[in-house]
């Protein structure tokens, strides 16, 4: 099974987590590109080397015009420095500058405006506000601002529906410590663009990667304090803390903030689950690099690789009888709940009460998605009850295959374990290739699975 495992001893931060992973990529070059062209105003994506203690790696530097962080402990800036304490490195960034509903970003920014040196004004990811001073002035955007920038960008859906994911669950925290609804989070608009960079790029990232199963280690969350304009708060900062409720976290003789919000969110929503590092064999790893120094190395180290096939994992499913809406609104219901994130929806014709005829829906989600994927259910269905069934899964670890036939390529879909080997030419491939040739659509299939068996047993036919 294509497994990814990240190690987090120095805890987590967007930029050192996408850094991580831009070094598990193949087109590097591509991935940059594609970040670079996001439409985010003044926005620089650059892989950068670094060192950490002697141990290379990279450093994803997001500057908006011109400006990055300087100095930032798991990766990412989020205290307001302004005490002799900070300046010692004692105390990592606290993470709540990114947002407008909370006394201490908020006199922080309204308050001190360009008498501090930009290592003292930093945002919610690690980079700083002041940039945004120079470019229209302070501006406030709501979790809704943000998903619709995300929603803008030319990135695959799936990414999309991630990225907002994982601020929507950043905005519950904020909310939740501060004692605000949701509604009355704000972000620093020009300031949430690094952030955005950093959410999106992860996304991104661990869309190419394509791993079946991310694997997480315990957090290190760092201990001590942080000051903010109001006063002092403890190691994790409360909005890290509301994240990482259900994690595994633990602290250390390092002092500082070393899992960050942004940092904190990525991790719980792509992971699958926390422990030590199973039995795989690695293919590749990439370690990404914080701007901090500490005495121990200052990075978060991924590996890709393959893991036993014992593990397959769990799924959860969702069914409920429906006998009162149309083939239309359900058809629009089942496509509705895939883009929130169901694995898999389908229905099945039944008789239901009083002899009307109805369907069966079943809904398959991952486990850890089942209360949300539950109440879209209720909001998207007429149905008022749901019945829910956890269970172990076996399947085949997918992949794809290129094959060159006499009349073009066909990409093949495979999926293998067990000692059990499936191969399918891709249907639109087969029927392009058909059409362009005028041939039947058997022909063209049968000629890709010829050609296939001929590679894996040495050499073309």
């Amino acid at each position: 099974m294509k497994t990814l495992y990240i190690e987090c001893n120095m805890g987590a931060a967007g930029d050192m987590l996408m850094s991580a992973l831009y070094e598990l990529l193949e087109d590097k070059q591509g991935f940059l590109d594609v970040m670079n062209g996001l439409g985010l105003p003044g926005v620089k994506v650059e892989a950068q080397q670094k060192k950490t203690c002697g141990i290379a790696g990279i450093h994803m530097a997001v500057t908006v015009y011109g400006e990055e962080e300087t100095e930032s402990g798991a990766g990412e800036g989020h205290l307001h420095e302004h005490g002799p304490e900070e300046a010692r490195g004692h105390v990592h960034d606290h993470e709540h500058g990114h947002f407008h509903e909370h006394g201490e970003a908020e006199d922080h920014h309204h308050e001190h405006h360009h008498d501090h040196h930009h290592d003292h004004d930093e945002t919610h990811d690690g980079h700083h506000h002041t940039h945004g001073e120079g470019h229209g002035g302070h501006h406030h955007a709501t979790p809704g601002h943000i998903a619709d920038l995300i929603g803008s960008m030319n990135l695959p859906e799936e990414v999309k529906r991630h990225a907002r994911a994982v601020y929507d669950e950043i905005a519950r925290a904020e909310a939740k410590a501060h004692g605000c609804p949701v509604s009355d989070v704000h972000f620093h608009e020009v300031g949430a663009l690094d952030a955005v960079a950093d959410v999106t790029g992860v996304c991104y990232a661990m869309y190419l990667i394509g791993a079946e199963k991310i694997l997480v280690s315990p957090v290190h969350v760092g201990s001590g304090t942080v000051r903010c304009a109001h006063g002092i708060m403890p190691v994790p900062a409360p909005a890290t803390a509301n994240i990482l409720e259900g994690v595994p976290v633990y602290g250390g003789s390092v002092k500082g903030e070393l899992c960050t919000p942004t940092g904190a969110a990525l991790l719980k929503h792509f992971a699958d689950s926390f422990g030590p590092m199973p039995v795989m064999v690695t293919e590749r790893t990439g370690i990404g690099i914080g701007t901090k120094t500490f005495d121990q190395a200052n990075c978060i180290r991924v590996f890709l690789g393959e893991t036993g096939e014992k593990g397959n994992g769990e799924i959860t499913e969702l069914v409920c009888n429906i006998d009162d809406m149309t083939p239309e609104a359900l058809a629009y219901a089942c496509s509705r709940l895939l883009e929130q994130g169901a694995l898999d929806v389908y229905t099945v014709a039944g008789t239901m009460k009083k002899g009307r005829p109805g369907h069966v829906l079943t809904v398959l989600c991952r486990p850890e998605d089942e209360g949300k994927i539950a109440h879209r259910i209720l909001a998207e269905t007429t149905t008022n009850g749901l019945r829910v069934h956890r269970c172990g899964k076996y399947f085949l670890t997918p992949g794809t295959e290129n094959v060159e036939t006499h009349w073009g390529e066909v990409r093949v879909k495979t999926a293998e374990g067990f000692g059990i080997s499936h191969a399918k030419p891709e249907y639109e491939d087969v029927a392009r290739l058909a059409r362009e040739n005028r041939l039947p659509y058997r022909t063209v299939f049968e000629e890709v699975l010829r050609k296939r068996s001929g590679k894996e047993k040495g050499g073309e036919e």
